[in-house]
């Protein structure tokens, strides 16, 4: 979570210099804050990029961050840059600082465990429960009402928010942030089958996650069988995803909302994963692949590849598929005419032969 700082005003020459983009236009129009397209108003910095074209004609704003592609299209001052995305961040962090700094110190309700090992500025909130052996580095935030588990080691600078679960042997590195109602460390969901009834196979792996990682709010990720289930630095899970055991997830790999990922697959670095998507288990995802929302991936993807659908295959082929099905009932129309034509000819055809038949027989 962020906080608005205290910014009596930037001119936009400030404000380009930082971001570091290309001014256009006056550099001394004064900036006051950042706002959405369709709600900013005079002293107001707002960023389009080519799926904002509309919005940046009708816009308020003071000023906006754009890239070439629509320098002309917006007659006020500007900021140009070739990753607007980025210089809009830049811009943000400008006004909105970092993180909002959090109380320090230890609630008089929270219980923590025998041989705890506490850095310095650590912050524990009310009801929160650290197990015993657990080592909290410098600067933790352990918000209200979490639950720490026996000899779990949290990296310094991490926050976990309120009702975050992290069950034994549970590693977070440094600047890990995890946000309300997350269970890191559950059991796998392993289960044998003896022809009649079930039995559950023990789950004693751990779960590692390096620096950087941030992990949405009702997040499952679970420990592994044997080892450790892996989620790698600097990669941003999405609300409501499914990491099962043995997964192992490579740095700096972005994945969107309600994705479930089975047991023992592997996804690897800078990979982009779209809502919804599945992942069936023993699979692999190479490096820099994408993966559209709502793919059910049922094979290995290759490094680079983008693949969607069900089952996913390569984007292209898939939407010649969907073109294809869209037209489905027309070519059913078609076959179904082509049938009737079919069946006449066939009658013409038989009562033609019956006729030569006949004529032959009266010969």
């Amino acid at each position: 979570m962020f906080e608005q700082r205290e910014v009596k005003g930037l001119t936009l020459d400030q404000v380009a210099k930082h971001v570091g983009g290309e001014l256009v236009g006056d550099g001394s129009v004064p900036i006051f804050g950042i706002a959405p397209l369709d709600e900013a108003r005079e002293g107001d910095l707002s960023f389009a990029d080519t799926r904002h074209g509309e919005l940046v004609h009708t816009t308020k704003a003071s000023a906006l961050i754009l890239p070439a592609e629509l320098k002309d299209e917006f007659p006020g001052p500007k900021v140009i840059s070739p990753n607007p995305y980025l210089s809009f961040q830049r811009a943000m962090l400008l006004f909105y600082g970092q993180h909002t700094e959090l109380p320090r110190g230890i609630h008089r309700t929270a219980v923590v465990g025998k041989g705890v090992v506490l850095g310095e500025r650590v912050s524990i909130g009310p009801y929160a429960v650290v197990e015993e052996g657990c080592e909290i580095g410098d600067g933790v935030y352990i918000g209200a009402g979490c639950y720490i588990g026996p000899r779990c080691r949290i990296g310094p600078g991490s926050r976990l928010y309120p009702h975050v679960v992290l069950y034994p042997d549970v590693e977070l590195g440094r600047e890990v942030v995890v946000h309300s109602g997350t269970v890191i460390g559950a059991d796998g969901f392993g289960f044998a089958f003896d022809g009649r009834e079930y039995h559950k196979i023990p789950q004693v792996g751990r779960v590692v996650i390096e620096d950087g990682v941030e992990i949405g709010a009702q997040v499952a990720i679970d420990r592994a069988t044997l080892g450790c289930t892996f989620v790698g630095k600097g990669t941003k899970i999405d609300n409501l995803v499914q990491v099962a055991h043995n997964v192992k997830i490579g740095p700096h790999t972005v994945i969107a909302g309600q994705v479930g990922i089975s047991g023992s697959t592997k996804i690897g670095a800078y990979v982009q994963v779209g809502g919804q998507a599945g992942f069936k288990d023993h699979i692999e995802v190479g490096d820099g692949a994408k993966v559209a929302a709502r793919s059910g991936v049922t094979k290995s993807v290759p490094p680079g590849t983008q693949v969607s659908g069900y089952p996913a295959r390569p984007h292209r082929r898939q939407l010649r598929i969907e073109a294809v099905l869209s037209k489905l009932p027309e070519l059913m129309r078609l076959v179904m005419e082509q049938q009737e034509r079919i069946a006449r000819l066939e009658e013409i055809l038989g009562k033609g032969e019956q006729d030569v038949e006949e004529a032959e027989d009266d010969r």
